[in-house]
């Protein structure tokens, strides 16, 4: 039997990669693990900056809402215009 035509000998497998192949995959490589080093940091530091901005606009509120709550009268000036009886129950006998 012709060892060629077996069925289980063939193995098809991609050739080795040249020098060049391997020098320019691997830059690739090295550029796109740079770019995302970057851009994960670069979205940290909005995402940190985001929520201190959204915190301290949760601090400004509950500071103004306690400040209303201490403040429970409201101060100003009136005059009576007109005087006018306004109980009109029936008087008693």
């Amino acid at each position: 039997m012709d060892q060629s035509q077996d069925p289980q000998n063939r193995i098809h497998s991609r050739p080795q990669a040249g020098l060049i192949e391997r020098i320019v995959f691997f830059s690739l490589g090295l550029i796109v693990l740079v770019a995302a080093f970057f851009f994960i940091g670069i979205a940290l530091i909005a995402g940190a900056i985001l929520a201190g901005v959204i915190l301290l606009r949760f601090w400004w509120l509950k500071r103004k809402l306690r400040q209303a709550r201490a403040e429970t009268y409201v101060e100003g000036e009136f005059r009576v215009v007109e005087s006018v009886i306004t109980d009109q129950r029936t008087p008693r006998k």
